[in-house]
């Protein structure tokens, strides 16, 4: 499941930043759902670069909660 939410993510990374690298490149403005999907992914990373090292630094051992 884990496996699949980061393909999931990525997929939508991508397709995000290249949307908005084409509307740029075009002149065109940004749709309001890519723009709000943006704002979702930047959240998402955001708080992994914050709670995974507060995880790992309390002793919780990951790999037994992906099996």
């Amino acid at each position: 499941m884990l496996q699949f939410a980061m393909m999931l993510y990525a997929l939508l990374l991508v397709f995000v930043l290249t949307s908005a690298a084409r509307n740029k490149r075009e002149g065109r403005a940004h749709a309001p759902m890519l723009v709000y999907v943006g704002y979702l992914l930047c959240g998402i990373s955001a708080g992994a670069a914050v709670g995974l090292p507060l995880v790992v630094s309390m002793g919780v051992d990951l790999s037994t909660l992906a099996a």
